[in-house]
């Protein structure tokens, strides 16, 4: 099993989630997070004054799936998060050791 944590555009989020479901990706968990990269960061203007924004808003993504839908997977999010521009964001993968369904008492590929 591999897990993504994916941290792309907020609005991005729903075209994202909606292609994941396409290739049966039924669950996920969704934070909203500030962070910047090589996009750095702006300036805003407040009451007459400029001031740096350093973190930017962002939601990262978090899945679990089966070793066999990881591609698919990446080709999903990258397809639909990407605008082009800078900041579109990072996709990580890690190997999942194991996996529990507390309500149930499942297993690994039986629990995601």
């Amino acid at each position: 099993m591999k897990k993504i944590e994916a941290v792309i555009k907020p609005f991005k989020l729903d075209d994202v989630r909606e292609s994941l479901s396409d290739i049966g990706i039924t669950g996920m968990t969704v934070t909203e997070v500030r962070g910047f990269g090589r996009q750095k960061g702006h300036t805003e203007l407040y009451r007459g004054a400029e001031y740096m924004v350093d973190f930017l808003p962002k939601v990262k993504m978090e899945i679990v799936i089966p070793d066999e839908l990881l591609d698919q997977c990446i080709d999903a999010i990258v397809e639909t998060a990407q605008t082009g521009k800078i900041g579109d964001g990072k996709i990580f993968v890690y190997d999942v050791e194991r996996v529990i369904r507390i309500r149930t008492g499942e297993e690994n590929e039986e629990a995601i």
